[in-house]
């Protein structure tokens, strides 16, 4: 066995049954492959759509009952049957060519260390028309996967909805500085020993989005390179869905993501995702990087401790921009800073907590601190994000300090 198919599904037998079917048009052995249906418990005929498969397949099942959306914990059940070194995550209603698997195996035999790989995803776009989804049904239902994406070649709107940031960065995802960023699950595939270490999908994540751009994130983590194929590629049937719905849920997501990783990149992500900026993320991101490193020496303990004298404060104190030392005349205070190292060190003694994010999203609660100091680490992201972190700022705290110029 050298490739373990996981699809998660929940009342969708018959969009199931397609996916299977092109499954069955392999190119390679079936005995190289296994496919694991994890049913997170559907109602409908699902089981005898997987039944109706097993002289076809090596098919495998397991239903669980349903508790709400819980796609990571049905992959992850679907991955603890696998017993292939590879696993594909394929969503229900991917379809896929006869080269599909044969693709995914040659991507992961290239030269080179263990990788995980983000499969093109032909169609998908949630925020697709009436139009372009009946044109896209309509060619599904007389030709297969490969004519449908022939058939489509050149329609911009076909594209999958992350291709102009693949374009952007010349379809090599080593040259974003989060590349975890794109990895959805519609089709992805990665080494079992690599996904079994990062710990499987965070089954904490119970609504709909993030938890598979929280397990490339972590995979990145753990210097598992993303990297794209277009060889690879899933065509994605067209579904139903409810934009506004699942933005909600992607927002609750995102703060439960950044609530466990604490870092300055999750905190973008989960300040712009719900405002629908997701094309310029990783540019952002990029730049708070750059910021950081430009600013990686600069101590501010000398603005920190003008600033206790200045205000006097006798509550609770909270720094934007702490660097990794701060002076003895500050009374023990909530530390923010985009540069983790730093961090670790200004909070060593004990007297002070801290947290790696730059304050855009603290986690406190409403005018639950005195003041808010913003020392001039944070003078080169000013131009960019001063209205939120004032907004953060005044939030949370009754006061405001800002120990620099804005206009300087």
């Amino acid at each position: 066995m050298k490739i373990s198919v996981i699809i998660p599904t929940y009342n969708r037998a018959e969009m199931l049954r397609d996916t299977l079917h092109h499954l069955a048009r392999q190119d390679i052995p079936v005995d190289d492959f296994e496919v694991i249906v994890s049913d997170d418990g559907s109602t409908d005929h699902t089981k005898a759509v997987v039944d109706s498969f097993a002289g076809q397949l090596n098919m495998k099942y397991h239903w669980m009952e349903y508790l709400g959306f819980r796609a990571g914990h049905a992959r992850n059940a679907g991955a603890g049957m696998a017993t292939a070194p590879l696993l594909v995550f394929l969503d229900t209603g991917g379809m896929v060519g006869p080269d599909f698997l044969r693709a995914h195996l040659a991507e992961h035999a290239r030269p080179g260390g263990p990788r995980a790989i983000v499969g093109y995803a032909y169609g998908y776009n949630p925020d697709y028309g009436h139009v372009e989804v009946d044109a896209i049904a309509e060619a599904m239902s007389r030709m297969p996967p490969e004519q449908v994406v022939e058939h489509f070649t050149g329609k911009s709107w076909f594209l999958d909805v992350r291709h102009g940031l693949y374009e952007k960065y010349g379809f090599d995802l080593s040259r974003m500085a989060i590349p975890w960023l794109l990895f959805f699950t519609i089709n992805v595939s990665v080494p079992a020993k690599e996904f079994h270490q990062a710990g499987g999908f965070d089954e904490g994540f119970d609504r709909w989005g993030c938890e598979d751009m929280h397990l490339g994130f972590r995979l990145f983590r753990n210097g598992v390179p993303l990297e794209l194929s277009r060889t690879a590629w899933a065509l994605e049937y067209p579904h139903e869905r409810n934009r506004a719905n699942d933005m909600q849920d992607v927002a609750i997501n995102l703060r439960y993501f950044l609530a466990g990783w604490e870092e300055p990149q999750v905190e973008v992500l989960a300040l712009l995702i719900p405002r629908l900026l997701f094309g310029t993320i990783d540019d952002e991101c990029r730049a708070v990087l750059d910021w950081a490193a430009s600013v990686r020496d600069l101590d501010v303990s000398a603005e920190i401790d003008a600033a206790v004298k200045e205000i006097a404060p006798s509550g609770r104190i909270v720094v934007f921009g702490s660097g990794g030392r701060v002076p003895p005349s500050l009374p023990s205070a909530t530390l923010f800073d985009f540069d983790r190292e730093l961090l670790q060190r200004a909070t060593a003694g004990g007297g002070h907590t801290g947290h790696h994010r730059m304050g855009l999203l603290t986690g406190l609660d409403d005018q639950s601190v005195d003041t808010v100091v913003i020392t001039s680490r944070m003078a080169g992201l000013w131009g960019r994000w001063s209205e939120d972190l004032l907004a953060e700022a005044g939030r949370v705290g009754r006061k405001i300090h800002v120990t620099f110029s804005a206009h300087s």
